[in-house]
């Protein structure tokens, strides 16, 4: 680990903030401890984030514990994870809408997914990236969200819980998906 890689514990993994809302200070210029506000002088915390954004975090986390558990039994261990953590009823409403819509048409989405990642089969991906996917490709299924703003989001969210490798990788077949859907 390096001196600026956060040390970060299984409870906050989740819910740590994002490399984007915690600029880490040079330490001759800062004291210890304390992050200089983010853009516009205004500090940003995970409140700042908007429902769609944290929703969007929250399905994740109900995709990944499925994918590592048992991906039959998705709905209720949604469930279990949002209950656990005291998920807000906003950040629920939109999660629970595209688990839902993945839980239905996972099938579709799998296969589509699967024709646009080349020499990539599914479950040969981390379960990070699969997860990613899987979100992406159910938002721009679900033709609510603008593709460039799907496409950026579930960028973020492979580059926060994966790599930047992650976050090409999404960004490259997410591109293709949409494209196919004639969306871009």
């Amino acid at each position: 680990m390096t001196p600026d890689t956060p040390n970060l514990r299984d409870d906050d993994f989740w819910d740590a903030p994002t490399a984007a809302s915690v600029v880490v200070p040079p330490a001759s210029k800062a004291p210890a401890g304390r992050a200089r506000p983010a853009r516009g002088g205004k500090s940003r915390g995970r409140g700042a984030e908007r429902v769609e954004t944290r929703g969007r975090a929250r399905a994740l986390q109900a995709l990944y514990a499925a994918d590592m558990r048992d991906y039959t039994k998705l709905r209720r261990i949604a469930v279990q994870v949002w209950d656990d953590l005291a998920i807000e009823p906003e950040e629920r409403k939109f999660a629970s809408g595209l688990v839902e819509l993945i839980v239905e048409r996972q099938a579709e989405l799998d296969a589509t997914l699967g024709e646009v990642t080349a020499n990539w089969r599914l479950e040969r991906l981390g379960a990070v990236e699969r997860s990613v996917l899987r979100l992406g490709a159910a938002e721009l299924l679900r033709g609510v969200t603008p593709p460039r703003v799907v496409l950026q989001e579930a960028i973020h969210l492979a580059e926060r819980y994966g790599t930047a490798r992650s976050a090409r990788f999404v960004n490259g077949v997410l591109d293709a998906y949409a494209r196919r859907l004639g969306q871009l």
